[in-house]
């Protein structure tokens, strides 16, 4: 009872990465990296802390829908919550009204993510954990009792995700202890927004070389001259046995995807990254097929829905890499069951970061996903990018290019007060001086 959860709080915060062009890509050319922040407050005293990520306009649209479901979160404990966890999931993403708002997609998924990101804190924090030691440390029947298989089992029923990760069993500590002392590998983002200049380029590249890094991801999709003259640019300057990733975020039709990176093929990247609309499975099929003998794989995932869409493009091979996102999913919950998916059929997660606070969550999911589900790290790697780590009370660790495993409890996404309030929009400091020049 001392854990019952008897208020939910939900925070609009953002910061202004659009003056200086941080996250700039071919679709989202100004963004302001953005949260809608919710604490979960008990009667012991106890916090949890959640988000969701945005870009700005519309987050006050999201803090809305989490108060929306605030309702059925205030009363409950923590110990009822997490005996049921799918009854819980279920709960918040099938209410018989506000499952028409989805279901389980767009706005009201986000909210869900945020609510329950806070609960899963909430519950690493009343172990003492942090969240991806939480998961380690489940035996295979309560992760599996967390996961929500309506709509796929036709791919993946409960017995086959138990075994899954009874058969992960083996090796488990050993993968644990190489973690905490080598860390997850990482790539990162940070070097090559689109709107920055070549000397920028150039000068973060090398710096980023020079810091240990080895894998590099470059935005494109605007113009394809200039496409060619920055690949050919990051190549020179990472040199030929590193490795380059491309990304159109959602920029092109499906033949003018094949083309545009037919055209980049001699620069060699690993994969063109959202090629097409999030939502056509069908398409990054025929792209992946298309670019199969080019050796360049297709990856999608930011922007996917839910579990059940990233089950059809398991099904259709329309992705050689998977990226979950820590906040589009419905939390930790809908997470399990991709990454249980993809192991079965044999795709790896390489996990989408950066924003407000995704790489301090996903690092938890990555690092479960190595050591109790795909014990493999071949061909994988999650997402860095060097923006706003100083904001949260536990920013990722970020040591050779990896990341090394969170120590504190929870699941690292709790911001310091300070910047909240000073970032709170309309009424932070931050914008108000904004708004007055």
């Amino acid at each position: 009872a001392l854990r019952g959860i008897v208020s939910v709080s939900v925070r609009d915060v953002r910061f202004p990465t659009s003056l200086e062009q941080h996250g700039s890509d071919a679709m989202h050319t100004d963004p302001d990296y953005s949260a809608a922040y919710v604490v979960l407050h008990t009667a012991c005293g106890l916090r949890g802390f959640g988000l969701t990520f945005t870009l700005g306009k519309g987050t006050e649209i999201v803090v809305l829908a989490v108060e929306a479901l605030a309702d059925l979160v205030v009363g409950k404990s923590l110990q009822d919550i997490v005996k049921d966890f799918r009854g819980f999931y279920r709960l918040l993403t099938s209410d018989g009204q506000m499952r028409w708002l989805g279901p389980e997609k767009g706005v009201i998924q986000l909210a869900t993510a945020a609510v329950l990101n806070a609960v899963w804190d909430l519950w690493a924090r009343a172990e003492g954990k942090p969240l991806w030691k939480l998961l380690v440390d489940m035996d295979p029947e309560q992760i599996v009792s967390c996961v929500d298989f309506r709509y796929i089992t036709d791919v993946l029923t409960e017995k086959e995700a138990l075994d899954i990760l009874v058969g992960a069993q083996e090796g488990k500590k050993q993968r644990e202890d190489r973690m905490m002392k080598e860390g997850y590998p990482a790539y990162t983002t940070s070097c090559a927004w689109l709107g920055y200049s070549d000397q920028q380029l150039k000068q973060l590249c090398t710096d980023a070389l020079k810091s240990g890094w080895t894998k590099f991801k470059v935005k494109v999709g605007a113009n394809l001259d200039d496409d060619i003259h920055r690949c050919r640019l990051i190549r020179q300057t990472i040199g030929p046995n590193n490795t380059l990733m491309i990304d159109a975020n959602q920029r092109w039709d499906v033949a003018e995807a094949i083309s545009w990176v037919t055209s980049l093929s001699e620069f060699k990247p690993l994969w063109i990254e959202e090629p097409t609309s999030p939502d056509d499975i069908l398409g990054h099929a025929a792209i992946s097929k298309a670019l199969a003998p080019l050796g360049i794989g297709v990856a999608t995932g930011e922007q996917c829905a839910n579990r059940v869409m990233f089950k059809q493009f398991l099904q259709a091979s329309a992705l050689q890499f998977v990226q979950i996102d820590s906040c589009r999913l419905g939390s930790v919950n809908e997470n399990l069951a991709v990454l249980l998916m993809a192991h079965k059929f044999q795709v790896p997660v390489c996990p989408h970061a950066g924003g407000v606070g995704l790489c301090e969550l996903v690092q938890h999911l990555i690092l479960f996903d190595y050591i109790c589900v795909s014990a493999s790290l071949s061909n994988r790697m999650c997402e860095y990018v060097d923006h706003l780590h100083e904001h949260f009370t536990s920013p990722v660790v970020i040591q050779n290019a990896h990341y090394m495993p969170p120590k504190d409890p929870g699941y690292s996404c709790e911001m310091l007060e300070s910047s909240v309030q000073r970032h709170q929009y309309p009424e932070g400091d931050t914008w108000k001086l904004l708004m007055n020049k």
